[in-house]
């Protein structure tokens, strides 16, 4: 996603891995369409970029791409597991 590795070192990254049912589809419509000027109000892309190569934000297509992604930007351990107090009245 850098042409240049010196072009990265000036980018602020935050760096999240989401988990759950229907979590790509999900991710993907809170995000937007890639190009920003296609996105729909509301999306992170639609209301926060402006150009097509500076969208903003990368979202995973699958969740194998996912697990590949996730590697490449955590080591082992790294991540934390979270349940949210509501699951038990959100999920059967």
């Amino acid at each position: 996603f850098c042409d240049i590795p010196v072009e990265c070192a000036f980018w602020f990254y935050v760096c999240k891995a989401w988990e759950g049912i229907g979590v790509v589809p999900s991710a993907r419509k809170l995000i937007g369409a890639t190009d920003p000027l296609q996105a729909e109000p509301g999306t992170i892309r639609g209301d926060l970029a402006v150009q097509r190569g500076r969208n903003v934000i990368h979202g995973s297509d699958s969740p194998e791409n996912g697990q590949r992604e996730i590697a490449l930007w955590f080591k082992e351990g790294e991540l934390c597991e979270w349940t949210p107090v509501q699951e038990p009245w959100l999920i059967e």
